[in-house]
């Protein structure tokens, strides 16, 4: 086997382990809230990850040492002002979704929450188009399939949906517009820094937010340690250092693809760890929602496509 293509199996069974990481995550985030507020849980998660990804930062850039040594002292102080000023915009819409989602969580099931916000995965081409991005076929065919799927999966008797599905929605939303920064960014500075400084920015907004909204309680925090650990230290740090790694080898739309996965590890592990099932229908929905993400991701002609960073 040739040294390329064993690095793209590397690479893809690293991304389907992101993949399972963050599909677990919504059990840690669910269990999280029987303990905790919302933004007390983003709080601890959030600053956690950024220390996580702290010595990253130092690690990666050693790793592409030659890339950062090339740069003049004016060009890396350049790169390092816009990776804080990007990691703090990212940061806010960061904390905006996420905490649409953590409290989404507490309403709905993991597994149509990990499908609910897979969604972005659609909703980031399509708001592409506000930035004079094109969009090919396949996404539009998506978004309908998507949008049956959705219906599947949300809509009740008398035409009404759930508190928490709506509140994961608006969550999918703010990721993608999270995307659509991140995408701006990303190509002026260091991937790892913005990410390091997001988590920060993030948590430190949901701190606030904490006094503000929430009562701090230690004993919470210590009773919720081990999906605050889990979502802070692998969810934030470690699968995002996977993600970073593993998609130097693989192509983005296969990255994308395999990454999409979650939404599927999140109903196999909502059914395992809680006993959490979903309906026949909303089963149908999961499928098709599914199903659209899938095709969005398909390579067509002029269709570009963003990297993720969560």
């Amino acid at each position: 086997m040739k040294t390329g293509n064993k690095n793209s199996v590397k690479s893809s069974g690293m991304l389907v382990l992101t993949a399972l990481i963050w599909g677990i995550a919504f059990v840690a985030q669910s269990e999280g809230m029987n303990y905790v507020g919302g933004f007390t849980f983003n709080a601890c998660r959030f600053l956690i990850g950024g220390m996580v990804l702290i010595p990253c930062v130092f690690l990666l850039r050693r790793v592409n040492r030659e890339p950062w040594e090339n740069l003049s002292g004016e060009e890396k102080r350049q790169q390092t002002r816009t990776g804080i000023t990007g990691g703090i915009c990212c940061g806010i819409f960061l904390c905006v979704a996420s905490s649409l989602q953590q409290f989404g969580i507490a309403h709905t099931t993991v597994g149509k929450a990990g499908f609910i916000t897979a969604l972005y995965i659609i909703l980031v081409p399509v708001f592409g188009l506000f930035m004079k991005k094109q969009v090919g076929f396949n996404v539009w065919i998506s978004v309908v399939i998507a949008a049956v799927g959705m219906y599947l999966l949300c809509i009740k008797e008398g035409f009404s949906v759930g508190r928490g599905d709506f509140l994961v929605f608006l969550c999918s939303i703010g990721f993608s517009l999270h995307i659509l920064v991140i995408d701006y960014f990303s190509p002026r500075a260091d991937g790892v820094v913005i990410s390091c400084v997001q988590f920060f920015t993030a948590g430190i907004i949901s701190a606030l937010l904490t006094l503000v909204f929430e009562e701090w309680s230690w004993k919470g925090v210590t009773a919720a340690w081990l999906p605050v650990l889990y979502a802070g230290v692998m969810s934030c740090g470690v699968a995002y250092t996977l993600q970073v790694v593993a998609q130097k080898n693989i192509a983005p739309t296969v990255a994308s693809l395999l990454m999409s996965l979650e939404s599927v590890f999140s109903v196999l592990a909502g059914w395992v760890l809680l006993g959490q099932r979903l309906t026949g229908k909303e089963m149908a929905g999961c499928a098709l929602v599914f199903a659209g993400i899938v095709l969005a991701q398909l390579p067509v002609e002029n269709l570009g496509k963003e990297k993720r960073i969560r």
